[in-house]
């Protein structure tokens, strides 16, 4: 993953998506309607980066350990949630830190596009899950690469980079595109069975200066932004 691209503008990211649409009004709701009732549910949060997820997730009485691949994010996560989670530095394009098993779900926010493999991590993601586990995850929706490059194989898996602004530093990521049948067979292969996939809408409380410009008018009446999935482990 792009660890050390995130060690270098952790703090700007985290000031930036504090109050962003994609993170707090569309993203972070989503996940955790998906969620639903956590209460005493083992999760972890894979590529819980400075850990607003996480606190969600503690705050709904889930006992939540957090990992993410970049030491800077997760020292930031360390001052937002205090001693009392656990958080890891671990990189899930390896072996995770944990026994089979160990947790009752695990989520996976806008992580697994960054990766070209992910045999091994969702290989990894099932052997920690217990049986009936739940994975919830959510991607850049591939409908985007579709539209902005269509002499590209929608069906193949190919990397593509876009830049962004973290209040003011300019970073630059690479993401894989997948299709939506890439990724049904990933899931499959690894022992997940898909039991829901969701396109949502921003939170009703989204400020309306933070909608794109044709939702604001009235154009459109929401965007594709994430593709998001709840899966069960077999």
């Amino acid at each position: 993953m792009q660890a050390d691209h995130y060690d270098r503008f952790a703090r700007e990211y985290q000031e930036a998506n504090a109050s962003g649409l994609f993170n707090t009004y569309y993203e972070r709701p989503a996940m955790l309607r998906l969620a639903g009732d956590v209460r005493g549910r083992r999760i972890l949060d894979a590529g819980c980066g400075t850990g607003p997820l996480t606190a969600e997730l503690c705050d709904r009485g889930a006992d939540v350990t957090g990992l993410d691949g970049s030491p800077a994010m997760i020292e930031l996560a360390r001052e937002h949630l205090g001693e009392g989670v656990p958080l890891h530095v671990a990189d899930l394009a390896e072996p995770l830190p944990f026994a089979d098993g160990t947790f009752d779900d695990v989520v996976a926010s806008l992580v697994l596009h960054y990766l070209e493999d992910w045999s091994g991590p969702l290989a990894e993601i099932r052997r920690v899950l217990r049986p009936g586990g739940r994975l919830l995850l959510s991607v850049n929706h591939p409908v985007h690469q579709v539209v902005d490059r269509p002499e590209a194989d929608h069906f193949a898996v190919w990397p593509y980079t876009e830049a962004f602004d973290f209040d003011g530093e300019t970073a630059w990521l690479t993401f894989w595109h997948r299709s939506l049948r890439a990724m049904s067979e990933e899931f499959a292969t690894a022992g997940f069975s898909i039991s829901t996939i969701d396109e949502p809408e921003p939170s009703p409380d989204t400020p309306r200066e933070l909608l794109p410009p044709r939702v604001r008018t009235g154009e459109r009446s929401t965007f594709f932004g994430f593709l998001f999935f709840v899966l069960e482990a077999r």
